[in-house]
């Protein structure tokens, strides 16, 4: 599995709480070692997809206050994109 990081979420988590960007790491690494598919399984991370302008991809929480968007490809080879790190409003 192949996961990649887009411009803007690099240049948005360069200016994160270091707490928050570790989070992100810490999903990223699990990811990559247990599978997407068993990450989405700890209710920790909330993931879920997206509606609306945003159908098509997924939210995961950081903490209460930032989620990560990311999408996914299944074809040939399995990548996810972390579109971008925010902090949500609520």
């Amino acid at each position: 599995m192949r996961i990649d990081i887009s411009e803007l979420a690099e240049k948005q988590i360069r200016k994160l709480p270091k707490n928050i960007a570790e989070s992100l790491y810490a999903w990223v690494d699990q990811v990559d070692y247990l599978g997407l598919l068993e990450v989405r399984k700890i209710k920790g991370y909330h993931d879920e997809p997206l509606k609306g302008d945003r159908k098509g991809q997924r939210s995961i929480k950081l903490n209460k206050s930032y989620r990560a968007i990311y999408t996914e490809n299944k074809k040939v080879i399995h990548l996810i994109t972390v579109i971008e790190v925010t902090k949500h409003k609520y």
